[in-house]
Protein backbone atom coordinates (compact mmCIF):
# COMPACT_ATOMS: atom_id res chain seq x y z
CA UNK A 1 0.00 0.00 0.00
CA UNK A 2 0.95 3.62 -0.49
CA UNK A 3 0.48 5.42 2.83
CA UNK A 4 0.42 9.19 3.32
CA UNK A 5 1.24 10.66 6.73
CA UNK A 6 0.44 14.31 7.47
CA UNK A 7 2.67 15.39 10.35
CA UNK A 8 6.19 14.01 10.84
CA UNK A 9 6.62 14.72 14.52
CA UNK A 10 6.93 11.96 17.09
CA UNK A 11 3.66 10.18 16.28
CA UNK A 12 4.15 10.51 12.53
CA UNK A 13 7.63 9.00 12.71
CA UNK A 14 6.48 6.06 14.84
CA UNK A 15 3.61 5.44 12.41
CA UNK A 16 6.04 5.55 9.48
CA UNK A 17 8.40 3.05 11.14
CA UNK A 18 5.57 0.62 11.82
CA UNK A 19 4.16 0.95 8.29
CA UNK A 20 7.61 0.36 6.79
CA UNK A 21 8.02 -2.73 8.97
CA UNK A 22 4.98 -4.13 7.22
CA UNK A 23 6.47 -3.59 3.77
CA UNK A 24 4.52 -0.54 2.57
CA UNK A 25 5.41 2.80 0.98
CA UNK A 26 5.34 6.00 3.07
CA UNK A 27 5.08 9.65 2.08
CA UNK A 28 5.56 12.16 4.91
CA UNK A 29 4.44 15.79 4.91
CA UNK A 30 5.45 18.34 7.54
CA UNK A 31 5.81 22.09 7.92
CA UNK A 32 8.96 21.47 9.96
CA UNK A 33 12.35 20.21 8.82
CA UNK A 34 13.33 16.56 9.22
CA UNK A 35 15.37 17.58 12.27
CA UNK A 36 12.08 18.43 13.97
CA UNK A 37 13.32 21.78 15.18
CA UNK A 38 9.82 22.88 16.19
CA UNK A 39 8.47 19.48 17.23
CA UNK A 40 7.25 18.83 20.76
CA UNK A 41 8.97 15.46 20.43
CA UNK A 42 12.36 17.16 20.32
CA UNK A 43 11.69 19.27 23.41
CA UNK A 44 10.46 16.30 25.47
CA UNK A 45 12.39 14.48 28.18
CA UNK A 46 11.14 11.10 26.89
CA UNK A 47 9.84 9.89 30.25
CA UNK A 48 8.36 6.39 30.35
CA UNK A 49 6.46 6.82 33.61
CA UNK A 50 3.11 5.00 33.44
CA UNK A 51 2.89 4.67 37.23
CA UNK A 52 3.78 8.26 38.04
CA UNK A 53 1.24 9.57 35.54
CA UNK A 54 -1.61 7.63 37.18
CA UNK A 55 -2.24 10.41 39.67
CA UNK A 56 -3.93 12.60 37.08
CA UNK A 57 -4.52 10.09 34.26
CA UNK A 58 -6.91 7.24 33.56
CA UNK A 59 -5.89 3.59 33.84
CA UNK A 60 -6.00 3.45 30.01
CA UNK A 61 -2.89 5.65 30.01
CA UNK A 62 -1.15 3.14 32.24
CA UNK A 63 -2.08 0.19 30.02
CA UNK A 64 -1.05 1.94 26.82
CA UNK A 65 2.15 3.08 28.49
CA UNK A 66 3.02 -0.49 29.41
CA UNK A 67 2.48 -1.52 25.79
CA UNK A 68 4.66 1.33 24.52
CA UNK A 69 7.50 0.37 26.85
CA UNK A 70 7.41 -3.11 25.31
CA UNK A 71 7.46 -1.66 21.77
CA UNK A 72 10.20 0.95 22.17
CA UNK A 73 13.28 -1.33 22.05
CA UNK A 74 12.37 -2.68 18.61
CA UNK A 75 11.63 0.81 17.24
CA UNK A 76 14.94 2.14 18.53
CA UNK A 77 16.83 -0.81 17.09
CA UNK A 78 15.10 -0.22 13.75
CA UNK A 79 16.59 3.30 13.52
CA UNK A 80 20.02 2.11 14.64
CA UNK A 81 19.89 2.89 18.36
CA UNK A 82 20.87 -0.27 20.20
CA UNK A 83 21.21 -0.80 23.95
CA UNK A 84 24.78 0.50 23.91
CA UNK A 85 23.57 3.90 22.69
CA UNK A 86 21.81 4.68 25.99
CA UNK A 87 18.73 5.62 23.97
CA UNK A 88 16.50 3.39 26.10
CA UNK A 89 16.72 3.00 29.84
CA UNK A 90 14.53 1.02 32.18
CA UNK A 91 16.28 1.29 35.54
CA UNK A 92 13.25 2.64 37.35
CA UNK A 93 12.60 6.14 38.65
CA UNK A 94 12.65 7.81 42.06
CA UNK A 95 10.04 10.16 43.50
CA UNK A 96 10.98 12.30 46.49
CA UNK A 97 9.91 15.54 48.18
CA UNK A 98 11.00 18.25 50.54
CA UNK A 99 10.11 17.49 54.18
CA UNK A 100 7.24 20.01 54.01
CA UNK A 101 5.73 18.13 51.06
CA UNK A 102 6.10 14.57 52.38
CA UNK A 103 2.41 14.31 53.29
CA UNK A 104 1.53 15.19 49.70
CA UNK A 105 4.01 12.59 48.51
CA UNK A 106 2.36 9.91 50.66
CA UNK A 107 -1.05 10.86 49.28
CA UNK A 108 0.33 10.70 45.75
CA UNK A 109 1.64 7.15 46.25
CA UNK A 110 -1.62 6.00 47.88
CA UNK A 111 -3.51 7.23 44.83
CA UNK A 112 -1.23 5.27 42.52
CA UNK A 113 -1.59 2.08 44.54
CA UNK A 114 -5.37 2.42 44.56
CA UNK A 115 -5.63 2.70 40.78
CA UNK A 116 -3.81 -0.40 39.51
CA UNK A 117 -2.70 -3.61 41.28
CA UNK A 118 0.73 -3.40 39.64
CA UNK A 119 1.44 -0.25 41.68
CA UNK A 120 1.96 -2.53 44.66
CA UNK A 121 5.51 -2.92 43.32
CA UNK A 122 6.30 0.69 44.25
CA UNK A 123 8.95 0.52 46.97
CA UNK A 124 9.25 2.85 49.95
CA UNK A 125 12.83 4.11 50.40
CA UNK A 126 14.52 5.39 53.53
CA UNK A 127 17.60 7.62 53.41
CA UNK A 128 20.03 4.72 53.28
CA UNK A 129 18.14 2.98 50.48
CA UNK A 130 18.00 6.20 48.46
CA UNK A 131 21.76 6.56 48.89
CA UNK A 132 22.31 2.99 47.69
CA UNK A 133 20.34 3.65 44.49
CA UNK A 134 21.53 7.20 43.86
CA UNK A 135 24.40 8.40 46.10
CA UNK A 136 23.92 11.98 44.88
CA UNK A 137 20.45 12.00 46.45
CA UNK A 138 21.66 10.78 49.83
CA UNK A 139 20.48 13.86 51.75
CA UNK A 140 16.83 13.00 50.99
CA UNK A 141 15.29 11.16 53.91
CA UNK A 142 12.34 9.53 52.15
CA UNK A 143 11.33 8.54 48.64
CA UNK A 144 9.70 5.92 46.50
CA UNK A 145 11.21 3.70 43.82
CA UNK A 146 9.15 2.80 40.74
CA UNK A 147 11.20 -0.10 39.30
CA UNK A 148 9.36 -0.53 35.98
CA UNK A 149 9.80 3.04 34.72
CA UNK A 150 12.46 4.53 32.47
CA UNK A 151 13.09 6.85 29.56
CA UNK A 152 13.77 7.19 25.85
CA UNK A 153 16.45 9.66 24.79
CA UNK A 154 14.08 11.88 22.85
CA UNK A 155 16.72 13.89 21.04
CA UNK A 156 18.61 10.75 19.98
CA UNK A 157 15.42 9.18 18.64
CA UNK A 158 14.40 12.26 16.67
CA UNK A 159 17.84 12.49 15.03
CA UNK A 160 18.16 8.76 14.31
CA UNK A 161 14.62 8.42 12.98
CA UNK A 162 15.19 11.36 10.62
CA UNK A 163 18.36 9.75 9.24
CA UNK A 164 16.68 6.37 8.87
CA UNK A 165 13.54 7.65 7.15
CA UNK A 166 15.37 10.05 4.84
CA UNK A 167 17.63 7.26 3.60
CA UNK A 168 14.90 4.62 3.24
CA UNK A 169 14.05 3.56 -0.31
CA UNK A 170 10.33 3.35 0.47
CA UNK A 171 10.04 6.84 1.99
CA UNK A 172 9.37 10.22 0.41
CA UNK A 173 9.61 13.12 2.88
CA UNK A 174 8.23 16.54 1.96
CA UNK A 175 9.87 18.93 4.42
CA UNK A 176 8.72 22.48 5.18
CA UNK A 177 5.48 21.90 3.35
CA UNK A 178 2.22 23.14 4.80
CA UNK A 179 -0.68 20.68 4.82
CA UNK A 180 -3.88 22.61 4.17
CA UNK A 181 -6.32 19.69 4.13
CA UNK A 182 -6.43 15.99 5.00
CA UNK A 183 -9.29 13.89 3.72
CA UNK A 184 -10.18 10.31 2.83
CA UNK A 185 -7.17 9.05 0.89
CA UNK A 186 -5.83 12.52 0.06
CA UNK A 187 -3.43 15.11 1.44
CA UNK A 188 -3.53 18.67 0.11
CA UNK A 189 -0.55 20.97 0.48
CA UNK A 190 -0.23 24.71 -0.05
CA UNK A 191 2.52 26.60 -1.79
CA UNK A 192 3.41 29.44 0.55
CA UNK A 193 4.52 31.70 -2.30
CA UNK A 194 1.72 31.43 -4.82
CA UNK A 195 -0.97 30.04 -2.44
CA UNK A 196 -1.72 27.35 -5.02
CA UNK A 197 -2.57 23.88 -3.72
CA UNK A 198 -1.58 20.35 -4.71
CA UNK A 199 -3.49 17.22 -3.79
CA UNK A 200 -1.91 13.76 -3.66
CA UNK A 201 -3.85 10.51 -3.40
CA UNK A 202 -2.97 7.47 -1.27
CA UNK A 203 -4.40 4.11 -0.37
CA UNK A 204 -4.72 5.41 3.19
CA UNK A 205 -3.89 8.61 5.04
CA UNK A 206 -2.87 9.17 8.66
CA UNK A 207 -3.29 12.61 10.21
CA UNK A 208 -0.76 13.04 13.03
CA UNK A 209 -0.28 16.81 12.81
CA UNK A 210 -0.87 17.52 16.49
CA UNK A 211 -1.88 21.16 16.88
CA UNK A 212 -1.67 21.52 13.10
CA UNK A 213 -4.99 19.66 12.92
CA UNK A 214 -7.00 22.24 14.89
CA UNK A 215 -9.29 23.03 11.98
CA UNK A 216 -10.34 19.36 11.83
CA UNK A 217 -10.26 18.45 15.53
CA UNK A 218 -12.51 20.98 17.23
CA UNK A 219 -11.66 20.30 20.90
CA UNK A 220 -7.89 20.36 20.36
CA UNK A 221 -5.80 22.78 22.41
CA UNK A 222 -2.15 23.39 23.21
CA UNK A 223 -0.63 22.99 26.68
CA UNK A 224 2.61 24.89 27.17
CA UNK A 225 5.61 23.10 28.64
CA UNK A 226 9.07 24.45 29.46
CA UNK A 227 12.35 22.65 30.08
CA UNK A 228 16.00 23.36 30.77
CA UNK A 229 18.97 21.40 29.49
CA UNK A 230 21.78 21.50 32.03
CA UNK A 231 25.40 20.39 31.86
CA UNK A 232 26.29 19.33 35.40
CA UNK A 233 29.69 17.58 35.66
CA UNK A 234 29.41 17.68 39.44
CA UNK A 235 26.20 15.62 39.51
CA UNK A 236 25.92 11.89 38.91
CA UNK A 237 22.28 10.74 38.81
CA UNK A 238 21.61 7.66 36.69
CA UNK A 239 17.80 7.42 36.57
CA UNK A 240 14.85 9.84 36.28
CA UNK A 241 13.95 11.67 39.49
CA UNK A 242 10.66 13.39 40.26
CA UNK A 243 10.27 16.01 42.95
CA UNK A 244 6.88 16.85 44.41
CA UNK A 245 6.05 20.52 43.93
CA UNK A 246 2.99 22.55 44.98
CA UNK A 247 2.19 23.43 41.37
CA UNK A 248 3.48 20.57 39.24
CA UNK A 249 5.70 17.51 39.23
CA UNK A 250 9.28 18.47 38.46
CA UNK A 251 11.48 15.86 36.80
CA UNK A 252 15.20 15.53 36.28
CA UNK A 253 16.10 13.13 33.48
CA UNK A 254 19.74 12.11 32.92
CA UNK A 255 21.40 12.09 29.52
CA UNK A 256 24.92 10.92 28.63
CA UNK A 257 27.93 13.03 29.66
CA UNK A 258 26.31 14.53 32.79
CA UNK A 259 23.61 16.38 30.90
CA UNK A 260 20.14 16.62 32.42
CA UNK A 261 16.73 17.59 31.09
CA UNK A 262 14.76 19.46 33.75
CA UNK A 263 11.07 20.24 33.47
CA UNK A 264 8.30 20.66 33.10
CA UNK A 265 5.81 23.36 33.64
CA UNK A 266 2.26 22.70 32.50
CA UNK A 267 0.46 25.88 31.52
CA UNK A 268 -2.89 26.19 29.75
CA UNK A 269 -1.60 28.37 26.96
CA UNK A 270 -0.47 28.07 23.34
CA UNK A 271 2.17 30.75 23.84
CA UNK A 272 5.59 29.55 22.65
CA UNK A 273 7.55 32.61 23.78
CA UNK A 274 10.63 32.18 26.01
CA UNK A 275 10.30 30.89 29.56
CA UNK A 276 9.00 33.25 32.22
CA UNK A 277 11.03 34.37 35.23
CA UNK A 278 8.58 32.55 37.50
CA UNK A 279 8.98 29.23 35.72
CA UNK A 280 12.74 29.63 35.60
CA UNK A 281 12.97 30.32 39.32
CA UNK A 282 10.70 27.39 40.22
CA UNK A 283 12.48 24.85 38.05
CA UNK A 284 16.02 25.93 38.88
CA UNK A 285 15.44 26.31 42.61
CA UNK A 286 13.80 22.88 42.66
CA UNK A 287 16.68 21.19 40.85
CA UNK A 288 19.16 22.94 43.17
CA UNK A 289 17.28 21.53 46.16
CA UNK A 290 17.58 18.01 44.74
CA UNK A 291 21.38 18.36 44.67
CA UNK A 292 23.25 21.56 45.48
CA UNK A 293 25.93 20.68 42.90
CA UNK A 294 23.39 21.74 40.26
CA UNK A 295 24.25 25.27 41.40
CA UNK A 296 27.41 25.03 39.28
CA UNK A 297 25.64 23.51 36.27
CA UNK A 298 25.61 25.35 32.96
CA UNK A 299 22.32 26.15 31.24
CA UNK A 300 22.74 24.77 27.73
CA UNK A 301 19.24 25.39 26.43
CA UNK A 302 15.88 26.69 27.53
CA UNK A 303 13.07 25.25 25.44
CA UNK A 304 9.36 25.97 25.22
CA UNK A 305 6.75 24.08 23.26
CA UNK A 306 3.06 23.18 23.25
CA UNK A 307 1.69 19.65 23.55
CA UNK A 308 -1.60 18.76 21.75
CA UNK A 309 -4.37 17.92 24.20
CA UNK A 310 -8.08 17.15 23.92
CA UNK A 311 -10.84 18.12 26.31
CA UNK A 312 -10.44 14.98 28.45
CA UNK A 313 -6.61 14.96 28.19
CA UNK A 314 -6.80 11.45 26.69
CA UNK A 315 -5.41 10.37 23.29
CA UNK A 316 -7.82 9.70 20.46
CA UNK A 317 -7.76 7.47 17.39
CA UNK A 318 -10.51 8.15 14.84
CA UNK A 319 -10.89 5.88 11.82
CA UNK A 320 -12.90 6.56 8.67
CA UNK A 321 -12.59 4.99 5.24
CA UNK A 322 -9.21 6.02 3.91
CA UNK A 323 -8.36 8.27 6.87
CA UNK A 324 -7.13 7.78 10.44
CA UNK A 325 -6.51 10.62 12.88
CA UNK A 326 -4.21 10.23 15.90
CA UNK A 327 -4.04 13.13 18.30
CA UNK A 328 -4.23 14.38 21.88
CA UNK A 329 -1.20 12.66 23.41
CA UNK A 330 -0.90 15.65 25.77
CA UNK A 331 2.24 15.34 27.93
CA UNK A 332 2.51 11.60 27.31
CA UNK A 333 4.14 11.63 23.87
CA UNK A 334 6.89 9.07 24.37
CA UNK A 335 4.83 7.06 26.82
CA UNK A 336 1.95 6.64 24.36
CA UNK A 337 3.17 7.05 20.77
CA UNK A 338 4.02 3.39 19.99
CA UNK A 339 0.82 2.06 21.53
CA UNK A 340 -1.34 4.68 19.80
CA UNK A 341 0.34 4.11 16.45
CA UNK A 342 -0.14 0.36 16.78
CA UNK A 343 -3.79 0.88 17.73
CA UNK A 344 -4.32 3.23 14.78
CA UNK A 345 -2.86 0.72 12.33
CA UNK A 346 -4.81 -2.21 13.76
CA UNK A 347 -8.10 -0.29 13.78
CA UNK A 348 -7.50 0.85 10.21
CA UNK A 349 -6.39 -2.42 8.64
CA UNK A 350 -6.43 -5.19 11.22
CA UNK A 351 -3.45 -6.95 12.71
CA UNK A 352 -2.70 -8.70 9.39
CA UNK A 353 -1.73 -5.36 7.74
Amino acid sequence: MNIGIAGAGLVGRVLALMVLNRGHQVTLFDLDTAEGENAAGLTAAGMLAPFAELETAESAIFESGQRSIALWPELLEQVGLDAASSAFQRKGSIITAHPADEAELETFIRQLRAKVPAAADIQTLNQQQIAELEPDLSHHKKGFFLPAEGQVNAQAFMAASANYLLSHANVVWHQQMEVSAVSHGTITTKDGISTSTTTESFDWVFDSRGLGAKTDVKDLRGVRGEVFWLDAPGVNISRPVRLMHPRYRIYIVPRPDNRYVVGATEIESEDKSPMSVRSSLELLSAVYSVNSAFGEARIVKQLTNCRPALKDNLPRVEVEKGLTRVNGLYRHGYLLSPAMAEQAINQSFGESF
